[in-house]
């Protein structure tokens, strides 16, 4: 009886520790489910981000109502340049002018900028569709938290016959060129490393880390460099009717200038609020009745994933030493700290 009992409590034993266990296959089956839902969202999420892309190229982008009448036929338009100015990004504001540009409905631009600058290249482009728009349309600009650098270089698109407003606290000016780069010879020297590239002429990793540049390589370097320069100091001056070359070139040291500085020195004509940008363009236009519109684009897949159309600047920082024998001419404002390819 005594082993019969036992032998009973045994089973039941097992029994209970069946039940209260989930099997493993059971468990293995419950993970690839989990797995197969979560792929299948992320699939879903990247075609509709693709298919928002595709449908938005034909079209431009989307229109949101901003303030004003929102029955007026007659509009202003808000191209907004935010954050670094680089790719994907500027195609989009790009876009943005060539449909402000062909909308017949609208009279007038407000340029909305926030941004401590980016790339020479994009800066240029974005500034000479600009100077195109303002031949129909006139300009007029508000400066968010800052508009330095590049930020300020696409300002200059309002020209002679716009107004730039900036907020109080606006950070502006940081004008000059920046070609980021590190000198990691020293520390190469003591870990032994050698640079060794293969390479087909003398100037090809000119801009190599590990090894110190050479005074023939920094003549090449500082040569680009002020030809960037130059150019930027001739827009400036070209657009800002009440400075010359020589006050530019004293002005573009690099330093920032807070709202106040900036006016007494002729970089930016009032200092006011978005408010007050639209009711001065409003008065250019000779408009009673308006309509105030915000161009939006279709959020991308890399916007998604990522969080934000800032997150998507963001470039794995193992590849830092390798981009930072890319060469990257910048308007960009060096001392926040970090800049676009070496973050």
């Amino acid at each position: 009886m005594q082993e019969e009992q036992a032998s009973a409590e045994k089973t039941g034993s097992k029994v209970g520790e069946s039940r209260l266990s989930t099997p493993p296959t059971r468990r293995w089956i419950t993970r690839g489910l989990v797995l197969l839902l979560m792929l299948s969202v992320l699939l879903n999420l990247g075609f509709y981000a693709w298919y928002q892309e595709y449908f938005t190229i034909a079209g431009g982008p989307t229109e949101q109502f901003e303030t004003g009448d929102q029955f007026a036929s007659d509009k202003i338009a808000i191209i907004s340049i935010t954050g670094t100015i680089m790719p994907p990004f500027t195609e989009r504001i790009l876009e943005s002018i060539k449909t402000a540009h062909e909308d017949k409905q609208v009279k007038g631009i407000l340029l909305e900028i926030d941004s401590p600058g980016g790339l020479v290249a994009d800066s240029h482009q974005i500034y000479h569709r600009l100077v195109e728009l303002r031949k129909k349309k006139p300009i007029v600009v508000s400066m968010k938290r800052m508009a330095a650098s590049g930020g300020y270089y696409v300002a200059m698109g309002a020209g002679e016959e716009g107004v730039i407003f900036a907020e109080p606290t606006t950070w502006t000016g940081s004008l000059g060129v920046i070609i980021p780069r590190f000198d990691l010879s020293g520390l190469a020297e003591k870990v032994g490393v050698v640079s060794d590239p293969l390479k087909t002429g003398e100037f090809k990793d000119a801009l190599n880390p590990f090894r110190e540049m050479t005074q023939r390589e920094r003549d090449i370097w500082d040569h680009i460099l002020d030809e960037s320069y130059q150019r930027f100091l001739n827009i400036i001056t070209d657009n800002r009717k009440d400075l010359d070359y020589e006050q530019v070139k004293k002005l573009a040291t690099g330093q920032i200038y807070p709202a106040t500085d900036a006016r007494e020195n002729g970089l930016i004509d009032e200092i006011g609020y978005q408010e007050d940008a639209l009711a001065r363009l409003q008065e250019m236009t000779n408009l009673k009745k308006v309509r105030v519109i915000r161009y939006r684009h279709p959020v991308t897949l890399a916007d998604i994933l990522l969080g934000s159309a800032e997150a998507s600047q963001v470039e794995n920082r193992k590849q830092a030493l390798l981009d930072s024998t890319v060469p990257r001419a910048m308007y960009f404002a060096s001392w926040l700290g970090e800049v676009p390819g070496l973050q």
